[in-house]
């Protein structure tokens, strides 16, 4: 590995920073965290790769955790599932296995020491009174009246939570923090809390579990890990990790570092997302082949090595990025080429008779496995009779222009095969239902013998000799880059993304090479790993030869829910139905009414019936409409950005109050939409006031032409080419001038503004 590779991967810097001092003893131990409530996705593949990975090539070792301090939505099956997963995708743990239930017992015991050392108190506020004390971004948060209890009642009071006295969210457990610190996470964070629910492992010996932000450091102590590696979303959490390794009784010091998550376009992310999608019967299980899961890839037949290479593809950064999908298809198309022999199937067949052909007779024709780009070589045997199949849309009777397949009267080459011509077409009624033609009889091989070129070439598979198999075309889950931030993200799940070929056939080869195999023309292929059983073939794409895929246009108006209006003669109770794409939903008269009134707050179809679907949106809505917001910018940052920013709208650090604050922002021109974003994400994870986030991080827009003249004049000096281009005609250029005026004002320049500068300016 060169020292440039080295250096383009800061987690490699820091253990070669550490191994050169040595830290932590010469010695590289990471792990693996996964919480065993849902199957693994190819997001988690990034993890499972950098934290085994690095611990394999600078000779450590790295642990497999499960974070099980949840009992409400942990079970073993995933346990079981995660561990096949992560030795399929190519590693493996030893007898580094471990649980965070293995550690309860000294976690309590480490939490008592907290408690002794008056480090951490017994708090009775509920949940949202502890979001109310906890303060803004410029304002400290108010110390629990519970705070200044003495270390006897509070060790006490822990004892009872742990012998069961106390029933769920009577109290919690909370360390005293610094209830000034401007990261909001450390004003007294909680530690305990009560859970009477039944453990899969331990039973029912806990009713008291730790927080994650205290678990997960001690878990990493306690094992004695190194280099705890994780994803950016656990940034903020790092300040919790480091004060619970230092204030507690733990002689392990190990650190944290984050990396970007892994995000690709049109893949769900989401645990709980992809669970609800299993739940309701969306999908036919975590591992059907849609699904963005490791066991889903693996039926797909995507293998391991394309994952790992893809991951090494995407590399390790320090900031969030989106990669396209196209991308992991390349990557798994470049790992087939290499692995998969060629055969040929018709997946639509139409019934081809050859007339000049002997009625039985069968001709096996020798035929290349491998491509000669390939180092792999072979050959199998096709046979050609005179009953064969074709594609159905590889036969025109009206070609479009540049068609260069089969049409009446035309001649193709059969690949491997003869040259065909056809010579009649068989109908019923509209439909053809067959085709007749005729052979070249010395074109054996598909070369004419008196030299002349016939452009189409067509697969092509003998009826009589072909192997029946049923086929999916596996296609992308979802039709939005982003349906994560989307709240309407189960109104685009692909109607198109398993698409079965029941009557396809097969080369007679492909009992021979039944893995993965590229059937040409039409994609790799591999047999469903359970449900090819007892003779039957089920074949899924694993990807096409090459991208078809189109995104809907951006700019298509979306299909919003219109009430049907009642029919006449309707009772008043009855039920009215809404009209939703094509499925009609059930609304109750309540839902009809709250639909009703949102629309005449300002709401638009569309996100009216968002704030009817999610009662906790629909209340924020009212409490913002309330406290002075316009009530269509409310629903529109609600469902747009809020959504998709924050999984429970029911369990927010803010309200309505502050999301009318910074709607008003926003309406005012203070700040821009990116700007309103980056504010919303701040509020979800921290709550406060929008005004003050706005001031503190410096995040106001910039609308002063005084400012933003100098800075435009800078920029279009520094590139002439773009400004001459823009000069003589090409208007799109002025895109390119907004994008670097928007970077360099990192997002706070309105755009508005700058247009007209940029118009002056440039002349346009």
């Amino acid at each position: 590995m060169s020292g440039a590779e080295q250096s383009s991967n800061f987690l490699k810097q820091i253990i070669e920073r550490d191994l050169a001092d040595g830290t932590h003893g010469g010695r590289v131990v990471t792990r693996f965290p996964p919480e065993p409530n849902g199957y693994l996705h190819i997001g988690h593949a990034k993890a499972i790769c950098i934290d085994f990975g690095l611990a394999q090539e600078y000779g450590g070792v790295c642990h497999l955790r499960f974070d099980d301090t949840n009992p409400a939505k942990e079970e073993t099956e995933y346990v079981r599932a995660i561990q096949r997963d992560i030795r399929w995708l190519g590693f493996d743990w030893g007898d580094k296995l471990f649980f965070a239930s293995d550690f309860f017992g000294r976690m309590y015991q480490l939490a008592e020491g907290l408690v002794r050392d008056g480090k951490a108190y017994v708090d009775h506020l509920t949940e949202a009174q502890i979001r109310e004390y906890r303060g803004t971004v410029t304002e400290p948060a108010t110390p629990s009246p519970h705070r200044d209890r003495t270390v006897a009642e509070n060790l006490d009071l822990f004892n009872r939570m742990r012998a069961g006295e106390f029933p769920d969210g009577h109290c919690v457990l909370r360390a005293k923090g610094d209830l000034a610190h401007p990261n909001m996470k450390l004003r007294d964070p909680l530690l305990y809390r009560i859970r009477h629910q039944t453990h899969h492992r331990t039973g029912d010996d806990w009713c008291i579990y730790p927080m994650y932000d205290y678990a997960h450091p001690l878990e990493d102590a306690l094992e004695h890990v190194t280099h705890s590696l994780c994803s950016l979303e656990f940034q903020d959490n790092r300040a919790i990790y480091d004060w619970v390794v230092d204030n507690t009784a733990v002689e392990s010091k190990p650190r944290q570092y984050e990396f970007a998550r892994l995000a690709i376009t049109y893949t769900m992310m989401s645990k709980r997302r992809l669970l609800k999608l299993v739940e309701e019967g969306v999908v036919s299980g975590w591992d059907d082949p849609r699904m963005p899961t490791l066991s889903g890839l693996r039926r797909r037949g995507v293998p391991p090595q394309a994952i790992r290479a893809f991951v090494e593809r995407v590399g390790v950064a320090k900031t969030n990025s989106v990669v396209e999908v196209a991308l992991f298809d390349h990557v798994v198309r470049d790992v087939l080429n290499d692995q998969a022999p060629r055969l040929m199937g018709v997946l639509d067949p139409l019934p081809v008779t050859v007339t000049n052909w002997e009625d039985g007779r069968v001709d096996w024709i020798d035929a290349d496995l491998w491509p000669k780009d390939v180092p792999q070589s072979g050959v199998r045997r096709v046979p050609f009779t005179r009953e064969l199949v074709i594609e159905r849309s590889d036969f025109a009777q009206v070609p479009p222009k540049g068609w260069r397949r089969l049409v009446p009267g035309g001649e193709v080459r059969l690949r491997h095969g003869y040259l065909f011509t056809c010579t009649d077409v068989v109908s019923d009624g509209d439909q053809v239902i067959g085709l007749q033609g005729t052979v070249d009889l010395d074109s054996r091989g598909g070369n004419a013998p008196d030299g002349r070129k016939v452009k189409g070439a067509i697969h092509w598979v003998s009826a009589s000799e072909g192997v029946a198999a049923q086929v999916r075309l596996i296609d992308r889950l979802f039709t939005v880059e982003d349906p994560g931030a989307r709240a309407d993200w189960q109104e685009h799940v692909n109607p198109e993304g398993l698409v079965v070929r029941g009557s396809a056939l097969l080369e007679p080869a492909v009992r021979q090479h039944g893995g993965r195999v590229q059937l040409e023309r039409l994609g790799y292929f591999w047999p469903d790993p359970v449900d090819s059983a007892d003779g039957a073939l089920v074949y899924n794409r694993i990807v096409p030869l090459r991208s078809s895929w189109k995104a809907p246009a951006k700019d298509a108006p979306a299909v919003e829910d219109k009430p049907v209006v009642k029919r006449e003669g309707a009772t008043e109770g009855r039920r009215k139905r809404v009209r939703k794409g094509k499925a009609d939903v059930v609304l109750t008269p309540e839902q009809q009414a709250a639909l009703a009134g949102f629309a005449a707050a300002g709401a638009s179809d569309k996100a009216a019936r968002m704030l009817v679907d999610n009662p906790a949106a629909g209340e924020l809505f009212a409490a913002a409409v309330g406290a002075g917001a316009a009530g269509a910018a409310t629903a529109k940052l609600i469902a747009n950005d809020l959504a998709g920013a924050a999984d429970d709208l029911g369990g927010l650090p803010f309200g309505g109050a502050e999301l009318a604050e910074l709607v008003g922002l926003l309406s005012s021109g203070e700040i821009s939409n990116r700007i309103a974003k980056q504010v919303l994400q701040i509020l979800v994870a921290n709550g406060g006031s929008p005004a003050d986030i706005i001031e503190s991080r410096g995040l106001k827009a910039v609308v002063d032409a005084g400012t933003l003249g100098p800075l435009i004049d800078g920029i279009i000096a520094a590139n002439p080419g773009q400004t001459a281009a823009y000069r003589g005609g090409n208007q799109r250029m002025l895109g390119f001038f907004v994008g670097q005026v928007m970077r360099q004002t990192q997002g706070k320049a309105d755009p508005g503004v700058v247009n007209g500068l940029l118009r002056e300016k440039l002349g346009g």
